[in-house]
């Protein structure tokens, strides 16, 4: 059976591919500006948020790069990234969130005369208030911390120093992100090959708006842990009109190897990625058992939750809660915290909650869900 709205907020999710300047509440945008004298497009937070939305949807990317003009605006003091930090921690334990990667470019909050290391501190501040203030609520969760480099800028050496300088202090990994058509990751090659020596994880946004060698560059060149996206491998897997699928070189290598794909379905939909959910490649690529794993990218531009993603897919794909349990620990298989930690959130928190649920409609005289464990 479908599952109910209940059973999906309830239901512990595991989140890789978070943006902070993506995710702020539309009131907390509207006091800041107010703050600073920052000019918005609109002074009520509903309207703001609508705002936001439409932007991202309109299939113009002047006005969707517009909209992170203005989150990026307010976040420019220690104060503001402590409030954002936090208040993205509580707003995804609310959502059911155990475990959330949120990632952030410290070199686009400099300019209220903040150094590099400032921004960092401060974002790690405001998780660690936001996790102690979920945990009061009844709602514990954990948020670490990826640090990107804009791949169009020249400071992905100087980020990737950051990531090693602060990876006892709740940063996790590396990303690069901005435009992939033009900007290939391999610009950054001294910063992938550093984070190697250094044993460090991290991602690369590959694989959304630029194809197949993106993907490529973002694996053979530099060795990614993960794809941020990586929606468009599904260019190099074939389908005839039997329903038979046939992989290319590419596609199997990257689910031979596990390879986990950062998808994120509302957003590649903005994106043009895909022209619905219903034929997003998602459901395909989850046929196949490649790694995927759900997640929200920009929850603001998307007006988007966890929740919201996996009512989305289990309206167009019939998943239900074993399907849910799958996604969850695909994603914690794939994070960047120590194993031990991740399997504790497996065993202890994730399984034991799919459990929980299962127990409820069997008392309740509902037929129970499948919750066996899957492939990885």
């Amino acid at each position: 059976m479908a599952p109910t709205q209940a059973e999906i907020l309830a239901a512990p999710k595991v989140l890789l591919h978070d943006h902070l300047d993506g995710g702020l509440r539309p009131e907390t945008v509207v006091e800041l500006a107010a703050e600073i004298g920052h000019e918005l497009p609109a002074d009520d937070a509903g309207e703001l948020r609508r705002w936001f939305v439409e932007s991202a949807d309109s299939g113009s990317l002047e006005r969707y790069l517009e909209t992170f003009v203005h989150t990026v605006a307010v976040m420019q003091t220690a104060e503001a990234l402590t409030r954002v930090a936090a208040e993205c921690a509580e707003d995804l334990a609310a959502d059911g969130v155990v475990y959330a990667e949120v990632r952030y470019a410290p070199e686009l909050h400099l300019g209220g005369g903040l150094t590099l290391d400032e921004v960092v501190e401060a974002v790690e501040t405001g998780f660690r208030l936001g996790e102690q203030r979920a945990a009061e609520a009844g709602r514990p969760i954990r948020v670490a911390t990826l640090l990107t480099a804009m791949r169009h800028a020249a400071r992905s050496s100087e980020i990737a120093e950051l990531v090693i300088r602060y990876r006892e202090s709740g940063v996790v990994g590396f990303d690069i992100a901005g435009a992939e058509a033009g900007f290939p990751p391999t610009r950054h090659l001294d910063a992938f090959e550093y984070l190697r020596r250094e044993n460090a994880h991290f991602t690369i946004h590959a694989g959304e708006a630029f194809g197949l060698p993106s993907i490529w560059e973002a694996l053979q060149w530099c060795g990614a842990d993960r794809l941020g996206h990586g929606v468009r491998i599904v260019d190099d897997i074939s389908v005839d009109s039997e329903g038979h699928t046939r992989l290319g070189r590419l596609a199997a290598y990257v689910r031979d190897k596990r390879i986990p794909l950062e998808l994120c379905p509302s957003s590649n939909i903005q994106t043009g990625a895909a022209e619905s959910i219903a034929e997003h490649p998602f459901g395909l690529l989850a046929r196949l058992r490649f790694r995927v794993t759900v997640n929200t990218d920009n929850r603001l531009m998307s007006d988007t939750s966890m929740s919201r993603e996996l009512t989305l897919l289990s309206e167009a794909f019939g998943y239900d809660l074993g399907e849910f349990q799958w996604f969850a620990v695909n994603a914690l298989k794939s994070a960047f915290i120590p194993f031990d930690e991740r399997l504790a959130l497996i065993n202890d928190v994730v399984k034991p909650g799919y459990a929980a649920l299962t127990a409820q409609r069997t008392l309740a005289g509902l037929r129970p869900d499948r919750v066996s464990p899957r492939s990885a």
